[in-house]
């Protein structure tokens, strides 16, 4: 940094030998004031001069005034006051140059820096005027590009191509009359619907009975209703409680709504930058004044199944967030008006279920009216495969509908079956919609063996006896099934040392059953159990929840040892008590259903479950039953 300053005075250090010391000095000094000069300039010295009242001392011919005046000048100090003698005047000046060297040293770096800053601040200057010159060039053309242009034009192109409905599309019922098999369910749907003052609902049922469709058309049959609150434009907003997912920390939230704060990346640009969170309303608004179904409700999640009772209850979601400033004057209206009054969210809730009512939210289900949907019969399968035979406007072979509803008990399977079934002779025939389609037995059978289907009902009933052999009944879901139960006897090697086998697999209500029926079979024959060989078997290995199928296994024992057969298109289910007395089950609607499936011509039901018979069973006759005496008078051959 001394280079500068070395050419200032590189006349006062090369002064000819023979000039006198005090002229050195005077040229010394004339130069360090001209570098004074250089350095802040002309005006900006004489002003400083000013400040330290060195003018005077500046213009002097006495060299220690100047060189006073420069050493004010030099340190910025008006106090010196004291003129330095002739010997001192050396080392001021030394002082003095050291002094400015360091003064053109941190000039230097300031001009650099100064330069730097220009620079940056040109670069800046340029982006800016580019920035504008870009918005003016978009509110002028639009945001679009060649390249956005070129996406649109693809999407368009997509949108055109439309491959053909589904299936389940196509034969889905369009009106409600068109549901199979739900007729009382349907009715009470639409009732709770259309009221003045309608009720939330949740449906309970098997897979594929209708419950999704029924929610959706009980709603548009209620809109036509005069008493309905609903209106012609009443939404129908459907979601799957297995698919809905949230997060605790409610950053998203599909269902109630969440709130994207300024900092959270989904948020608009314009409300991030003023810093103003950003409510994102849910399914339960976008519901509001409408319907809201949820599908398997009972696969939602608990805490997000109680934040939805809050709903329910207030009719509003309210929203929260650390980032809303009430005072704060660049707050949208909308904004202002959702956080400090909520959103409005008045729906009727839907909520459909595979589950049991026992493993439903109780708070849930205290709020909601309770609706069950029938598990499908044969008949109605038939009746659904001819329905949707005649929209694919296909002819069936003799026998078709009756072999699809071997395989099934649900509506949407059924439909399924015959829509592959139908690819399959079209597919054969060229694919040429116009020709006659005929679909057979053999195309039934060959996609049931391509899918891997196994007829659903195993057991039949047959118009013929047996011994050793009954029929129980049991449930599974909502779903009856019937237990195929027999026994086979043989006397003892020694009196009173025989063995009774049961299989482990159904379970030890049914083992304490076999005993409960030795007590009963000794009351009635006055025969011991153990003077025989018994062994008792639920074909299939199955196992019995509860003691329902006590009656039956009493039956299958009594039968084996007495001789007496068993009519197999006969079943019953019952609880039998050590003194005879056939105690009450549940799940009655649902085993007499299973019978039916079964094709049975007879029920026995105990006594005091009477109430929960249906009020019609076609092509089954069902008996109430309070003693075993009175079993054995129904099930088995008289003798």
């Amino acid at each position: 940094m001394k280079s500068i300053f070395n050419k200032f005075v590189a006349k006062s250090k090369n002064v000819d030998s023979m000039e006198g010391k005090e002229e050195q000095l005077a040229k010394q000094v004339a130069a360090l004031y001209s570098l004074l000069a250089s350095i802040y300039g002309t005006d900006r010295l004489v002003m400083k001069a000013g400040k330290v009242d060195a003018l005077h001392l500046m213009r002097s011919e006495n060299l220690a005034e100047r060189v006073l005046g420069l050493e004010r000048l030099t340190f910025d100090s008006p106090s010196l006051e004291r003129l330095p003698v002739p010997e001192e005047i050396p080392g001021i000046l030394a002082r003095v140059e050291e002094e400015l060297a360091d003064l053109l040293a941190r000039k230097a770096v300031e001009e650099r820096i100064e330069r730097r800053v220009s620079e940056k601040m040109q670069e800046r200057h340029e982006e800016y005027l580019q920035e504008i010159r870009m918005q003016v060039l978009k509110e002028n053309q639009g945001p679009e590009t060649g390249a956005t242009l070129k996406k649109l034009e693809e999407l368009e192109a997509m949108e055109k191509k439309r491959l053909a409905r589904s299936a389940m599309d196509m034969l889905r019922p369009a009106e409600i009359t068109e549901i199979v098999g739900q007729d009382q369910a349907v009715a009470a749907l639409v009732a709770k619907l259309a009221s003045p003052f309608p009720q939330h609902i949740i449906l309970y049922g098997p897979p594929g009975v209708g419950k999704t469709t029924a929610a959706r058309l009980a709603l548009e049959a209620a809109k036509k209703v005069a008493s309905s609150p609903f209106q012609a434009d009443a939404p129908f907003v459907e979601v799957d409680g297995t698919t809905l997912r949230w997060d605790p920390r409610e950053v998203t939230n599909p269902l109630l709504g969440s709130v994207h704060d300024p900092i959270y990346q989904g948020a608009r640009r314009d409300l991030a930058e003023s810093a103003v969170p950003e409510p994102k309303l849910g399914l339960v608004t976008e519901a509001h004044g409408g319907v809201l179904f949820i599908d398997e409700v009972g696969e939602l999640d608990p805490l997000l199944q109680n934040k939805l009772l809050k709903v329910l209850e207030d009719k509003r979601v309210h929203f929260d967030s650390s980032y809303y400033d009430p005072n704060d004057p660049g707050v949208p209206q909308y904004i202002r008006k959702i956080f400090e009054e909520g959103a409005p969210a008045d729906f009727i809730l839907i909520g459909a279920t595979t589950r049991d009512p026992s493993q439903i939210n109780p708070a849930l289900r205290s709020r909601c009216a309770e609706i069950f949907f029938e598990p499908l019969t044969p008949a109605h399968i038939i009746t659904i495969v001819e329905n949707a035979a005649s929209k694919l406007q296909v002819e069936l072979a003799p026998g078709v509908a009756e072999a699809i509803a071997q395989y099934t008990i649900e509506g949407r399977k059924a439909i399924n079956l015959l829509a592959d079934a139908y690819a399959m002779v079209l597919y054969r025939q060229g694919g040429q919609q116009g020709e006659r389609v005929v679909i057979s037995l053999e195309d039934i059978y060959e996609m049931a063996r391509i899918s891997r289907l196994t007829p659903f009902v195993q057991v039949k009933a047959k118009a013929a006896a047996e011994i050793g052999r009954v029929f129980g009944l049991g449930v599974a879901g909502f779903v009856g099934s019937v237990l195929e139960i027999e026994a086979a006897a043989f006397p003892a090697r020694k009196p009173g040392e025989g063995v009774i086998r049961f299989n482990e697999t159904a379970g030890s209500m049914a083992r304490d059953s076999v005993f409960n029926a030795a007590a009963v079979l000794r009351r009635l024959t006055g025969d011991d159990l153990h003077n025989y060989d018994l062994h008792v078997n639920v074909v299939g290995g199955g196992n019995i929840d509860g003691p329902s199928a006590g009656a039956a296994i009493f039956l299958a024992i009594y039968s084996a040892i007495t001789g007496r057969p068993i009519w197999q298109d006969r079943a019953l289910t019952g609880e039998i008590s050590i003194q005879g007395k056939i105690k009450p089950v549940g799940g009655i609607p649902e085993k007499i259903y299973g019978a039916r499936q079964a094709g049975m011509k007879m029920v026995l039901v105990p006594k005091e479950n009477e109430k929960d018979i249906p009020a019609a069973v076609p092509d089954c006759q069902v008996r109430a039953v309070e003693t075993i005496e009175e079993v054995i008078e129904l099930m088995c051959v008289l003798q």
